[in-house]
């Protein structure tokens, strides 16, 4: 099954979002002068990337369907820790309790899909693939103005007054995502919101809440054992019956 499929199937739009934005909205920095474009913001952002380990916030997606005019909203936590290390726990109120309603975990060279209402877990394994650059940003690697063009924006709506709206669309056609917004705070330039316009303008609209890049992660969060759940169907996406049942 090809990785991109993979993330398509996994949430790829989540993925990409979070490894533009969760990680640069930390303390301020020490002052700098005044950004007179795009890519001047660019170039912060990257700055601050560059200084971030682990990261842990709230979250709220909200993911509009351009056919059918719907929007879907989630709720959850993500913990972020370098290198390469994530989970998206996504949860839904149930008896006055959260339940976990799916999650998205990886230890750097696995991932896993967990869903518990399906029962099933998907894995795949991330070594021997070719990234995007939106997650190997995450990582660290990749670089913004190689791979994107940027402009800053002041027609979308998005942000508020005083922030800076960046706008990055992708130098080779993406099916993932067509356009990428960034809401950056003009005073530190931490990122507020991110959006991700996809191929079909369908929208993925992230906004991150009490980012926390101190407390510890413990590197056990980013494991998961396929032992714990010994009812689930296990699915390994780089097994040749799930690369031919992939192939259209």
């Amino acid at each position: 099954m090809k990785l991109s499929k993979i993330f398509l199937a996994l949430g790829y739009a989540v993925v990409t979002a979070f490894a533009f934005v969760i990680a640069l909205s930390f303390g301020a920095p020490p002052a700098v002068a005044a950004p007179e474009s795009a890519n001047d913001v660019v170039d912060q952002v990257q700055k601050y990337y560059t200084t971030i380990n682990q990261v842990t916030a709230t979250f709220k997606q909200t993911v509009h369907n351009a056919q059918f005019g719907t929007d879907k909203t989630s709720t959850g936590t993500v913990w972020i820790k370098k290198p390469g290390k994530m989970r998206w726990d996504y949860v839904e109120k149930k008896n006055n309790a959260d339940r976990l309603k799916k999650a998205f975990i990886s230890n750097g060279t696995t991932l896993f899909d967990v869903e518990p209402d399906n029962q099933q877990v998907i894995k795949k394994n991330l070594q021997n693939n070719v990234m995007p650059v939106a997650v190997t940003f995450l990582y660290g690697k990749g670089d913004l103005k190689k791979d994107f063009n940027a402009q800053l924006d002041t027609s979308s709506g998005y942000g508020q007054k005083g922030d800076f709206v960046l706008k990055l669309t992708p130098k080779q056609p993406s099916a993932q995502y067509k356009t990428l917004y960034l809401v950056i705070d003009s005073k530190d330039f931490h990122a507020k919101e991110s959006i991700v316009v996809d191929s079909s303008n369908n929208v993925n609209h992230f906004q991150f809440f009490g980012v926390d890049s101190a407390k510890p992660i413990n590197d056990n969060s980013f494991e998961f054992d396929q032992r714990s759940v010994p009812n689930y169907q296990m699915i390994d996406a780089d097994s040749p019956s799930s690369i031919k049942s992939a192939t259209p």
